[in-house]
């Protein structure tokens, strides 16, 4: 399998536009051929620990059945939409993939 996950630093962080990318996430990438797992959230501010990083607003994990997945994923239109529609407001994206098991 492969993780896909993706941190996203907002120019307008109020919890209105976090909110609204949260639930544009949920909109425009869960439901995906070869989805294994969703999930999107905003930052957890009560675990303020050394090692938690906490420079993001959005974290968005979605878990494919393999690589061919991600893939097209990645050029399907519904994603394409999402970044149009949300970009504008990306301060920064990060993004981590790696095999899971």
């Amino acid at each position: 399998m492969l993780s896909h996950d993706v941190y996203f630093t907002l120019l307008d962080d109020s919890q209105e536009k976090i909110d609204a990318l949260v639930a544009d996430c949920h909109k425009y990438l869960k439901d995906h051929p070869g989805v294994v797992f969703f999930a999107a959230g905003h930052v957890c501010g009560d675990l303020t620990r050394p090692v938690n990083d906490r420079m993001f607003d959005v974290a968005l994990h979605v878990v494919f059945a393999d690589k061919a997945a991600h893939d097209a994923y990645q050029t399907v239109e519904d994603h394409l939409k999402f970044i149009e529609e949300n970009k504008a407001n990306w301060k920064q994206v990060r993004v981590f993939d790696s095999y899971v098991s």
